[in-house]
């Protein structure tokens, strides 16, 4: 988080100068693509840099002071990276903004979503990659795991977690039966009884065509004001099989929203949605 804030600010600090990105590169003598990465949050910056950055881009002291901060702040390691290679590259950023949200807003028309999984499913979505060991299916399941303890902590606050699941995916059939009981028991017991901020919406099979149709998966992120610094701007994420796309400007983020809106107005409310859950345990029980 504190990378994307340094990056969007020394962005803003540029362009509040006058100063294009190509002569701002030029002028640092640094090539075109460090710029973009820099601003673009996919690379750290040294405080030396910053400070250069800085008396270039005519910055006051405040702002100077609170740039290099957080490029001092962007050098510490997140608990993800003791994980190796369990976690591609491009899914690094996402689960720094996850850990940093007070607020997710998710739809799923394929799968459980990853918060919401229990091992036994995790380890089988994982398996669908072929040539995958079991050592490095059981390690991304850790991952995961790990992931999961965001929703109970207590510092920072847990954040507000909304999930809208399609029906399809809780009928879908699974080859280990007994493991994918346990995940909708899982899932019940979350839209029933579960925390208090955790809700749980299944959008039943009988909605028609809708804005997210052409969609597919995606979480909008909402982040809480820092101290004095102010919010990051909400984000949308999705995912494809070969890396991840991120929508930060202001219309890219309404247009989902307004998706999402529909969503959660078209889904069965909680306790509809956990009653459909519980149906759909009690069918896997009875074959």
């Amino acid at each position: 988080m504190p990378k994307r804030q340094l990056g969007r600010l020394l962005k803003q600090a540029r362009e509040e100068a006058g100063i294009p990105l190509d002569t701002a590169a030029k002028r640092l003598e640094w090539s075109r693509a460090r710029m973009y990465r820099i601003e673009g949050a996919q690379t750290s910056v040294r405080t030396h840099d910053v400070e250069l950055m800085c008396r270039i881009y005519g910055t006051s002291d405040e702002m100077r002071s609170v740039l290099v901060a957080l490029a001092a702040e962007s050098k510490s390691r997140g608990w993800w990276h003791a994980y190796g290679d369990a976690i591609p590259e491009w899914f690094e950023l996402y689960v720094g903004l996850e850990a940093a949200a007070c607020h997710l807003r998710q739809y799923e028309p394929a799968l459980i979503p990853g918060l919401l999984q229990t091992p036994e499913y995790m380890a089988a979505v994982f398996r669908t990659k072929p040539g995958r060991t079991p050592a490095e299916v059981a390690r991304k399941v850790a991952l995961r795991l790990e992931r999961q303890r965001l929703l109970t902590r207590r510092s920072p606050a847990a954040p507000q977690l909304q999930v809208v699941i399609d029906e399809s995916v809780i009928r879908r059939p699974h080859e280990d039966v007994e493991g994918w009981r346990t995940q909708l028991a899982h899932l019940g017991g979350i839209a029933s009884t579960g925390p208090g901020n955790v809700s749980v919406r299944v959008l039943p099979m009988r909605v028609g065509p809708h804005m997210a149709s052409v969609a597919g998966a995606f979480v909008v992120l909402d982040f809480p004001r820092l101290g004095t610094r102010p919010a990051e701007p909400s984000t949308v994420y999705s995912e494809s099989l070969t890396g991840s796309l991120y929508l930060d400007r202001p219309n890219e983020v309404s247009a989902y929203v307004d998706a999402w809106t529909t969503l959660w107005a078209s889904a069965l409310d909680e306790h509809a949605s956990a009653d459909l859950l519980n149906s759909a345990i009690k069918e896997n029980y009875d074959e």
